[in-house]
This record gives structure tokens, C-alpha cells and sequence, in this order.
């Protein structure tokens, strides 16, 4: 048994790091990489511990999230996870595939709420789709509910002949008060406005939603609550997205409605997540495996760089060393460096170099 340590010595956090498929080696190294150096300058100690999920863990251990990645990532104070997923795996069965790993480790972590920033920042507004002066001012969060919803819901399957699929839309009240107190906090800290996204005209899961959100409002009288359907949610989206606060929305719709707003920063490489529960906090880039670019140091790593700065923000509680990183990824953009999703040729490892440099004039 190791004795304990004096309160004189610096702080210690470990990281699991899960790589998983396809772009997610690239983009995880360069995001350990400005941790490494962010958190050099502060004395603290960093325990970096890389473990299999996905496609790789079915590769090496028969399975998409083995028994040893679950304890460590339990035992660990956050995890950042690449991505997973690939053609390689598409004919397992579902309960086989690379993304039941990820659905299990979130269910392991009790990670039952996803924030999604979405900002347009300033240098990328012209790489946007949508005309500058839509896109310019976007600054939103999107607080998704994580771990209800048809993804998990029960009965499931495909059965008989003619073949007949079903899934389950199913939420509890405690889950949709529990992600909507996540997303009022959010709200104090931000611009103080909640949009609640639902199908309340057509879904008794979504009436349920509305009207627990309701109650829960009661408690956040310094913040504004709008309602608004899902469809008309995406048309406002991208018609005016800079009204958008704080946008909190169940499973399935976080999931469409977050992947339509990365639009809205110019690639989908940019934006980070952060899942945060009961347990250790998940950070992960919402992008994909992107398997047809995988190994040729061409991916973007800023999501997942900005991911690690929401890790240092919300699992490690350095607020002041997150805002440094944010605006180190801000400068480097600024000064124009772009990797091919933004139409330049800095490869990945080149952006997490460019970052650290830039960290370094801010540390």
C-alpha cells in the first residue's frame, strides 16, 4: 500500500485514451499532445493510459469494449476517445459492431449528457456553406441527452417474414429533468436562454419531455425558456443560428440537430464534445472514423483538440488553461493555417504543432 500523498504535492490526472478506428489514432495523439504541453506549464502530473475500443478491440480482444477498457476507464478521471467504426466491421451484427462499444461505454460511465458547442469562429466564417452574415455570431450549445431515447430503449430487433423492424422511443421523467438542470447551469454561465427541441405535436415522449422541462424551468427563473418543434429547430438553424443559446434536445434529435450545426463552423473536424454524468466525463470530436482519409495525416485534429480543452475545463477544473487552448486554436486559425477540410495543406501533425506554438506565446 503506497502512502499517502502530502497536500504540498501537485496535482495528478490520469487520461484514458481511446483511440479507436480509423482517424481517431491521428486526431487523439495531437490532442494528447497539447494536454501534455498545457499541462506542463501548471507542475500538475498527467498519467496517460491508452486501452482498445471499437473496431480495434474487436480485432485484438473479439470485442468492441473489453472488460480491461472498461476498468481503466473507470478508474480514470476522464477519458478522450477518437473515433470508431469502418467498412471493415459493417456485416457484424449490431450488437457486434464497433458502435455498440461506444454506446456501451457511455452507459458504463453514466454520461447521460452531451454538450456540443458550436462556434463560428471569426477566421472560418467565409468557409461556411451559408452566407457570412447567417453564420456570423454563432456561439451556441447543444446539451443532448445521452443515454435514453430509441438508441437504448427496449424491445428491439428485426423479426419474422416479410422482415419487421422496431425500436423503442422510451424517456423516464428523472431522465429529462436530469439533462434539463444540465442545460439551466449551462445557460447561467452563457446568455441565459434555453431552447428545448421536441416533436411535441406528434410524440407522447416528447410531451412527456415539454412538460418536465417546463417544471424544471420553474427553478431557473433568471433563465428563458422557449419551446420549439424539431423541424422548425433545423430550418432556424441555419436561417439564424446566432439566436440559439443553449438548444437541449433528446437522443436522436441532439444527434441529427448537432451534426446539421457543424455546418455552421466550416467542417465537422472543428467541433468537440464533451459527455459529462455521475462518473469520469467523456470528451470525444463528434466527427466520424473517416476511414477513406485514415493514416494519411490529413484529418483535422482541432475537434479534438478543443475536446481536450473541455476535459481540462470539466474534469480537471482548469477554466483559465481551457480558454488558453481555445484561443491558441482561434490564433492558429487566424494566422491561416487550414488542413484540407478547410481547403489548406497543414497536415494533422503540423495543426497540433501550429497549436502548441501558439499555446506557448499565451502560457
Amino acid at each position: 500500500m503506497s502512502a499517502p500523498r502530502s497536500t504540498s504535492d501537485p496535482p495528478s490526472y490520469r487520461i484514458v485514451s481511446l483511440p479507436g478506428d480509423g482517424v481517431g489514432p491521428e486526431v487523439c495523439r495531437e490532442a494528447l499532445r497539447v494536454v501534455a504541453f498545457a499541462m506542463k506549464r501548471t507542475g500538475a502530473r498527467l498519467e496517460v493510459i491508452e486501452r482498445p475500443i471499437g473496431g480495434a478491440a474487436i480485432d485484438a480482444h473479439g470485442g468492441p469494449f473489453p472488460e480491461g477498457t472498461r476498468a481503466a476507464c473507470l478508474a480514470a478521471d476522464a477519458v478522450l476517445l477518437g473515433a470508431v467504426g469502418g467498412p471493415k466491421w459493417d456485416d457484424l451484427a449490431p450488437e457486434k459492431r464497433p458502435e455498440k462499444g461506444l454506446l456501451d461505454l457511455r452507459l458504463a460511465l453514466g454520461v447521460y449528457a452531451n454538450l456540443r458547442p458550436v462556434k463560428a469562429r471569426a477566421a472560418l466564417v467565409a468557409t461556411s456553406p451559408l452566407r457570412a452574415e447567417i453564420v456570423r455570431g454563432t456561439d451556441l450549445v447543444i446539451v443532448r441527452e445521452l443515454l435514453g431515447d430509441v438508441y437504448f430503449g427496449e424491445p428491439r430487433g428485426i423479426e419474422g417474414r416479410p422482415r419487421r423492424a422496431f425500436n423503442t422511443m422510451v424517456y423516464t421523467e428523472e431522465e429529462i429533468r436530469r439533462v434539463a438542470v444540465v442545460a439551466f447551469d449551462v445557460a447561467r454561465t452563457r446568455r441565459r436562454l434555453v431552447t428545448s427541441v421536441d416533436k411535441a405535436n406528434v410524440l407522447e415522449t416528447s410531451r412527456l419531455w415539454r412538460d418536465v422541462v417546463t417544471e424544471v424551468a420553474r427553478d431557473y427563473s433568471d433563465v428563458e425558456l422557449r419551446h420549439a418543434l424539431v423541424d422548425s429547430c433545423a430550418m432556424d438553424l441555419v436561417r439564424r443560428p446566432s439566436s440559439f443559446d443553449v438548444v437541449l434536445t433528446s437522443n436522436m434529435f441532439g444527434d441529427i440537430l448537432s451534426d446539421e450545426a457543424s455546418v455552421l463552423a466550416g467542417s465537422i473536424g472543428l467541433l468537440p464534445s464533451a459527455s459529462i454524468g455521475a462518473g469520469p466525463g467523456l470528451y470525444e470530436p463528434i466527427h466520424g472514423s473517416a476511414p477513406d482519409i485514415a493514416g494519411r495525416g490529413v484529418s483535422n485534429p482541432l475537434g479534438a483538440i478543443a475536446s481536450a480543452a473541455e476535459m481540462l475545463r470539466r474534469s480537471f477544473g482548469l477554466g483559465d488553461l481551457a480558454d488558453k487552448v481555445d484561443r491558441a486554436i482561434d490564433r492558429v486559425l487566424d494566422e491561416g493555417r487550414r488542413t484540407p477540410d478547410l481547403g489548406g495543406a497543414v497536415s494533422t501533425e503540423q495543426m497540433g504543432g501550429f497549436v502548441c506554438q501558439a499555446l506557448e506565446q499565451l502560457l
